[in-house]
C-alpha cells in the first residue's frame, strides 16, 4: 500500500488544512491535464463533508483539467432534488452558475435503463470461486454509461461498517453506487444468505471479492479519497490512492472508530436514528448495527420521527413482501423465486436472524418501529409499533434491562464474547 497517501488518528480530528494537503499531494500525482474528471459522491444518507472536497477539488483541478463533473452514487436510493444537492455541496444554484460554471451535476437513477451500459459478464465458475460456492450463476455487468465519458474518476468515500459489503466504501461507489441492478441483487442476497451479524463489520467478505472483480471490467482509472469521521462527524483520517488499498486503510479506522463492544446484552434496545435516515430503507440500519447486542427475544425499537416512510423507492415492493427472517424465504423458495433479490435482503436484515418452522416464523428478536409510519402499515409489513408520544427516552435511558443508542446505525455494536474479534492496533 505505498502508493497510498494519507493519515490519520483516533485522538484528533483532521483539519481543513490537513485535508487540503493529502487531496494535492494526491491529485498532483495523477495525469489529470486537460482530462476529463467524473467525481462520485455519496448522498446525504452518509456523513461527510462533501462540500469541504468539492470547495477543494475546485481549487486544485478547475483550471487543470478539461471537465469535472460530479455523479451522486445513489446506488438504488432516489436521486436527489437539487435543492438539497446544492445543500449537501454547500454551494448555491447562483454560486454554482459563477463559480463553478463548467461543473456539471448529475444523479445516478437506476431506474433509467437506458442510462446503463453493459460491461460484459462475470462467468459463472469465477462467481462460484469469489463466493466460497454459495452462488455460480453468470452476473451481467452494468454501470451508468457517462462512466465511460471520461479519462480519470474521483471517488469521495466515506468508510463504516456495512451489512453487505463489511464496510462500505471504495469501490462500492461504482457497485452499487452507479450500477445497474444486476450485481447489486446478487452481492446483496449472498449477504443476506450469509446474514447481517456474520458479515458487518468484516473486511474480508465474498462480496467485496465480487465488487473489487466486477470493477476491473471499467477501463477508467480510479483514485479513492477514502476516510472515516469521529463521533464528532469530522474526519479521524484520510488516504488517497488505488481504491482497494484507501479503502482498506480507512477501513482500518472503522474498525476502531466506529464498533463497540459490550459485556452483556440487552432485553430492550431503543436505536435513536440521525435525521437523515428519513426511510426505513435507510433506518433500517439501527438494526443492522444493534441486532448483535439484542437478547434472544429481546426488543429492537427503531425511534425517529422523521422516518416517514418505508422505502421512497421500493415501497410498494416492501409493502407486498413484508419484513421476514431469511428461512421464511428460503423454505418457501415458489413463493418469492421471482422477486428482487434486493428487497428480500433487505427485509430480512431488517427483521433479523430467525426460524421458520411447520409454517410458523420464530425472529431471534421483535422489530419494532417508534417513527411516524401508522400502526397498520407496521403490522402489514411484518413489524411492531410503538407510539412516538409513549416513549420516555429518560425512563429507558434509566432501566437496566434497555440500551439507549445515540444515532443509531452509525456505529455497530457487538458483543466481547462474539467470534468476531477487535481489530489489531492501527
Amino acid at each position: 500500500m505505498a502508493d497510498v497517501i494519507g493519515r490519520g488518528s483516533l485522538e484528533r480530528s483532521l483539519t481543513s488544512v490537513d485535508i487540503a494537503q493529502i487531496c494535492e499531494e494526491t491529485l498532483a500525482g495523477l495525469p489529470l491535464d486537460d482530462k476529463r474528471v467524473l467525481v462520485l459522491i455519496p448522498d446525504h444518507t452518509r456523513h461527510a463533508p462533501i462540500g469541504l472536497f468539492f470547495r477543494v477539488f475546485g481549487e486544485l483541478l478547475q483550471k487543470r483539467v478539461r471537465t469535472l463533473d460530479y455523479m451522486v452514487a445513489t446506488g438504488t436510493h432516489a436521486p436527489m432534488e437539487p435543492e438539497r444537492l446544492y445543500h449537501h455541496l454547500g454551494i448555491t444554484e447562483s454560486e454554482h452558475r459563477q463559480r463553478y460554471p463548467k461543473v456539471r451535476l448529475f444523479n445516478h437513477d437506476h431506474t433509467k435503463l437506458d442510462e446503463l451500459t453493459s460491461l460484459g459478464t462475470l462467468a459463472g465458475e469465477e462467481v462460484h470461486e469469489l463466493t466460497q460456492g454459495l452462488f455460480s450463476g453468470d452476473i451481467p455487468v452494468t454501470i451508468n454509461r457517462r462512466a465511460l465519458d471520461y479519462d480519470h474518476i474521483l471517488i469521495v468515500s466515506p468508510v463504516v461498517p456495512h451489512e453487505a459489503m463489511g464496510f462500505a466504501g471504495g469501490n462500492k461507489y461504482f457497485f452499487p453506487g452507479i450500477a445497474g441492478l444486476d450485481v447489486v441483487e446478487k452481492f446483496h442476497w449472498l449477504a443476506a444468505v450469509i446474514t447481517n451479524p456474520a458479515i458487518n463489520g468484516v473486511k474480508a467478505t465474498p462480496t467485496r471479492k465480487v465488487i473489487d472483480r466486477v470493477v476491473q471490467f471499467l477501463p477508467v482509472p480510479r483514485t479513492c479519497f477514502a476516510f472515516a469521521v469521529n463521533h464528532k462527524h469530522e474526519l479521524a483520517c484520510l488516504f488517497g490512492g488505488q481504491p482497494e488499498a484507501s479503502w482498506s486503510r480507512a477501513a482500518d479506522y472503522s474498525a476502531k472508530l466506529h464498533i463497540r463492544y459490550l459485556d452483556r446484552p440487552y432485553k430492550r434496545v431503543l436505536g435513536l436514528t440521525p435525521p437523515i435516515y428519513e426511510e426505513v430503507w435507510v433506518a433500517g440500519k439501527a438494526m443492522y448495527k444493534l441486532e448483535p447486542i439484542v437478547a434472544d427475544g429481546g426488543e429492537l425499537v427503531i425511534h425517529g420521527g422523521h422516518v416517514k416512510e418505508i422505502s421512497f423507492v421500493h415501497g410498494q415492493s416492501i409493502a407486498r413482501i413484508g419484513y421476514h427472517v431469511l428461512e421464511y424465504f428460503t423454505e418457501q423458495w415458489g413463493r418469492f423465486a421471482s422477486e428482487s433479490r434486493l428487497i428480500l435482503a433487505h427485509s430480512t436484515n431488517v427483521k433479523g436472524v430467525g426460524k421458520f418452522e411447520a409454517g410458523v416464523e420464530r425472529p431471534r428478536v421483535e422489530v419494532t418501529l417508534a417513527t411516524s409510519i401508522p400502526h397498520d402499515t407496521c403490522r402489514r409489513i411484518n413489524l411492531g409499533h410503538r407510539n412516538l408520544g409513549d416513549i420516555d427516552i429518560d425512563a429507558w435511558r434509566a432501566d437496566n434491562d434497555t440500551l439507549v443508542v445515540e444515532e443509531a446505525g452509525q456505529v455497530l455494536y457487538r458483543l466481547k464474547s462474539d467470534d468476531a474479534t477487535p481489530a489489531e492496533p492501527l
